[in-house]
């Protein structure tokens, strides 16, 4: 099963197409064709798509689903039954709109914050241009005590508890949007007055003295100056690192597990206090004072008790995080039962046959 992004209609984007019918026509593969009917004008979202696709993508097309509809389906009827006179192709079922449902979304940044509890520490991510993995933060969103924030371009940074340096798909590309925006000079304020300060992959590549990209992995080739926090210095290779992993943080030694996924190669004397340990070997770095951290684990609020242990050192009192891991797989059953009940699952498994 694979999984479009965006629209298949993107006449703009055909070309370079790697995601959608592009990658469908390549594989051999069926394609059912889903509209959001909660953004309004589903039946023309899907018509329109239908006639701006070419004969062959249009026969791969093996029937419709509506996502995220609201109220009375007999209401809807009608459109479906035109729908499938129009089109000669079937409607294998509306998906009902599910409320106060969380699934995590890598392709999009959800701005607005999950919760309304009184929240006792503030936590802010920047919003890089190019920034990746941003689910890291999704445990930090649901956090009742947690109050989160991501600052975008030209937005006034406000003080807070703990700023988190992301992930990014292009690191030197982003750490010159960090020093265009002042991020620097914010840092060191910040630093000064007792905050503390994550980095993250490619956030975590940013607090080193030089990113050096000799092969133009990300952009062009060459070599950036970084902001300087630790004494490490950072290559790109040409084969990222991809690997689940398990360890302890420097905090009480407290067990955490996440995965990495990064293109560089970090050196430098800093690593020699580092932030995890692992069975094989260490990741990361903490500056003397433990006001500056490192990493390249992704997934690192996920469990409750690394959660617990960070949100600590961030200076949250006493703190009891959710079981976001319990919370995420309850999420993805409760979809999988509303598609097993909404949807014909016989007639989607005869079309993959």
């Amino acid at each position: 099963v694979v999984e479009g992004a965006g629209s298949p209609a993107e006449i703009n984007l055909r070309a370079g197409d790697i995601a959608n019918m592009g990658f469908a026509e390549a594989v051999d593969c069926p394609v059912i064709l889903i509209a959001d009917i909660d953004r309004g004008g589903v039946f023309a979202h899907l018509i329109g798509t239908l006639n701006l696709l070419a004969e062959s993508e249009q026969h791969r097309i093996k029937g419709f689903v509506i996502n995220r509809f609201r109220g009375d389906i007999n209401l809807l009827k009608p459109g479906l039954d035109w729908l499938e006179q129009h089109t000669h192709k079937p409607v294998l079922g509306v998906l009902p709109y599910l409320q106060n449902f969380h699934l995590e979304a890598e392709d999009a940044l959800i701005q607005q914050p999950l919760k309304a509890e009184t929240q006792s520490i503030k936590i802010i991510v920047p919003v890089l241009p190019r920034i990746s993995n941003h689910t890291d933060f999704d445990a930090l969103r649901l956090h009742p005590n947690v109050d989160f924030q991501y600052i975008t371009t030209g937005q006034v940074i406000p003080p807070c508890d703990l700023v988190i340096l992301p992930g990014t798909k292009n690191v030197r590309h982003d750490l010159a949007w960090l020093h265009q925006n002042n991020w620097p000079d914010y840092l060191q304020r910040h630093l000064r007055y007792g905050g503390k300060l994550l980095g993250i992959c490619g956030g975590f590549q940013m607090l080193g003295k030089t990113i050096n990209d000799p092969h133009g992995i990300e952009s062009t080739a060459g070599q950036s100056h970084a902001l300087g926090y630790f004494d490490i210095h950072t290559t790109l290779q040409r084969d990222k690192q991809l690997h689940k992993k398990t360890g302890r943080l420097w905090l009480n030694n407290c067990p955490v597990s996440g995965y990495e996924i990064h293109a560089g190669i970090s050196e430098g004397a800093a690593l020699n206090h580092p932030a995890i340990t692992t069975s094989a070997q260490t990741d990361g770095a903490v500056s003397p004072d433990q006001q500056i951290a490192g990493t390249y684990f992704h997934g690192l609020f996920d469990e409750t008790p690394a959660c617990d242990a960070l949100l600590h050192w961030a200076g949250l009192v006493a703190p009891h995080s959710p079981d976001y891991i319990g919370l995420r797989e309850a999420q993805i059953n409760r979809l999988a039962a509303c598609v097993e009940q909404h949807i014909n699952v016989d007639n989607i498994i005869r079309i993959m046959s």
